[in-house]
């Protein structure tokens, strides 16, 4: 499969597609909201960063029990269960003057379910289009990450004009639970991929994923430069104000822009050449905003920054050449909780800096350019080690199960009863 009209012609992927569609407008614009509220209420850079990106550091610590759920549950549960409970925490959010660690805790329950569930979809992806068309697939989920987030922030910062910032969460919960149907009544009832206790799983797993001096580089390499460009983002609501969303909205278009051209146009080969360029154009879009440019410039220079994103559907290829399909749901859900916990820590960095140094909006922007800069640095220092995953000295190249020289890695056989 080469085009988006052949994938969009598997009926599964296009209900997977929808359903993703309305759980991420739900998830972008209750971050908006929770991110909003947490600044007016404190006028915490670092409790808005922590808001809208901390949410991960829950699930890097649940992960290391739960993360094996994503193989062992059957997939369809799993997502159901992530929406229902992504829209019963939203609902709650909207409880009249619910403290500020009771919006956190409501954060975290999310973050828990997600520990369990974080490879599911990337799995699902695997069982319902053909290898061959896994990136592309790939690359059409991101359109819901980045069309939803240019979507749901430009509706979040419309109705900022006229609602407070609580009412949004009815609209999220509501999306949320809309995704949640959709994935129930159109998505099939695929069988988990494994079995075993989940935390013995879990562990074995990681511990194998995370010693492989060949996947770990990838892992790295995904996390990091991500991560720290996140903090940029965090940036975006003390640099902007009210507007914050324009500026969030901008960067998804243009990572929405970059999953589109790498992932459908660029052929494998020349993709897998672009790791490197791309995590550049990510960091060096933002430092102009040490000069503290207006709104619509920094607007611009965040969606040139963001096409730079997609740098990470090459590295996802590695992985699935990497390691073997029995454990792909937890390789995934691995890789989503790095690059979350990444992102948590870099927007927590960022927050934490930007109240110290204080300067509101042009501390904020100087902030954003330290962070970028800091990606730029850990993008250099990690590719000796990425080099050691070199397609171009594989075998078996197009066919993703087959061994690798090393043997991909496979899970564990269950422990007994």
């Amino acid at each position: 499969m080469r085009t988006y009209r052949e994938i969009f012609g598997i009926g599964e992927f296009r209900a997977l597609f929808v359903s993703r569609c309305a759980f991420m407008a739900g998830v972008v614009i209750g971050g908006l909201a929770l991110g909003t509220v947490m600044y007016q209420t404190t006028g915490s850079p670092l409790l808005t960063a922590l808001a809208m990106f901390g949410g991960p550091l829950v699930q890097l610590v649940t992960s290391h029990f739960l993360l094996a759920g994503s193989d062992l549950m059957r997939p369809r549960t799993a997502i159901v269960l992530v929406g229902v409970t992504a829209g019963a925490t939203d609902f709650l959010q909207l409880i009249p003057g619910l403290p500020v660690w009771c919006r956190f805790a409501l954060l975290a329950v999310g973050y828990v379910v997600a520990a369990a569930t974080g490879g599911t979809v990337m799995a699902l992806l695997g069982d319902i289009v053909p290898p061959d068309a896994f990136v592309l697939g790939r690359s059409a989920l991101n359109i819901t990450v980045g069309g939803m987030q240019i979507i749901g922030n430009a509706i979040g910062a419309i109705l900022l004009l006229w609602l407070s910032a609580t009412n949004l969460f009815v609209l999220s919960g509501g999306l949320s639970l809309l995704g949640a149907a959709l994935a129930r009544w159109r998505l099939a009832d695929h069988p988990p991929r494994g079995e075993g206790r989940i935390v013995d799983r879990t562990r074995s797993v990681n511990r194998a994923l995370l010693g492989s001096a060949v996947v770990r580089p990838i892992y790295v390499m995904s996390w990091l430069p991500n991560g720290l460009v996140v903090g940029c983002e965090a940036m975006f609501i003390p640099y902007a104000g009210t507007h914050g969303g324009w500026l969030l909205g901008a960067a998804a278009g243009g990572m929405l822009a970059g999953d589109i051209v790498i992932g459908r146009f660029v052929p494998e080969h020349v993709r897998d050449r672009l790791i490197v360029p791309l995590r550049v154009v990510l960091g060096v879009g933002f430092l102009p905003f040490a000069l503290h440019p207006p709104v619509w410039l920094a607007a611009l220079l965040a969606a040139a920054a963001a096409f730079g994103y997609p740098a990470a559907l090459p590295l996802q290829e590695r992985l699935v050449h990497e390691t073997s399909d029995d454990v792909r749901g937890q390789v995934f859900g691995l890789y989503g909780t790095g690059l979350m916990v990444g992102q948590a820590l870099g927007a927590t960095i960022a927050g934490a800096v930007a109240q110290s140094i204080g300067g509101g909006s042009v501390g904020a922007g100087r902030v954003a350019a330290l962070m970028a800069g800091a990606s730029l640095v850990a993008s250099a220092a990690l590719l000796p080690g990425l080099r050691r995953s070199d397609p171009r000295r594989l075998p078996g190249r197009s066919a993703p199960q087959a061994a690798a020289p090393g043997a991909p890695l496979a899970a564990p056989e269950p422990p007994g009863p």
